[in-house]
């Protein structure tokens, strides 16, 4: 750790640290899984965040595809990561670009894949007595 960023009478903590960031791109990760690429315009103490000229990005594999959503206004505890994007850096993992109809419907079975398997899972932790089928909820109410 470099020790005169820590000794800088400017050295900011927490959300202040992102004061530096407003004006710039960067890539913001929610809670429900979604990606928003846009300009940061204003945050609050909260981590409340304004974004500007957002667009959501869709990845299945290989895939993706960007749906704009224009201004984008985010409750700081929906934020689960935050990154500024470096353009300059070639990507780790090649993507290719396709419509946002394909991508939607890419994210559909893809979404029903893992629900199958969940319910596959779940069927072979009951059958092991691993997992009590019934909803306690309702069981004790």
């Amino acid at each position: 750790m470099d020790i005169s960023i820590v000794n800088n009478d400017f050295y900011l903590s927490g959300i202040a640290t992102l004061v530096d960031d407003i004006d710039k791109q960067l890539m913001v990760i929610l809670r429900d899984g979604r990606t928003l690429i846009a300009f940061l315009r204003s945050l609050d103490q909260f981590g409340n965040l304004v974004l500007h000229q957002a667009f959501e990005r869709i990845c299945v594999g290989q895939q993706y595809a960007d749906i704009p959503r224009g201004l984008f206004v985010i409750r700081g505890e929906n934020v689960l990561l935050i990154g500024e994007l470096d353009y300059r850096k070639p990507l780790r993992v090649p993507l290719f670009e396709v419509s946002i109809e394909e991508i939607l419907k890419l994210q559909k079975e893809d979404l029903e894949k893992k629900e199958r398997i969940e319910k596959l899972r779940q069927k072979a932790m009951i059958e092991h007595g691993l997992v009590d089928d019934g909803n306690p909820i309702e069981e004790h109410y």
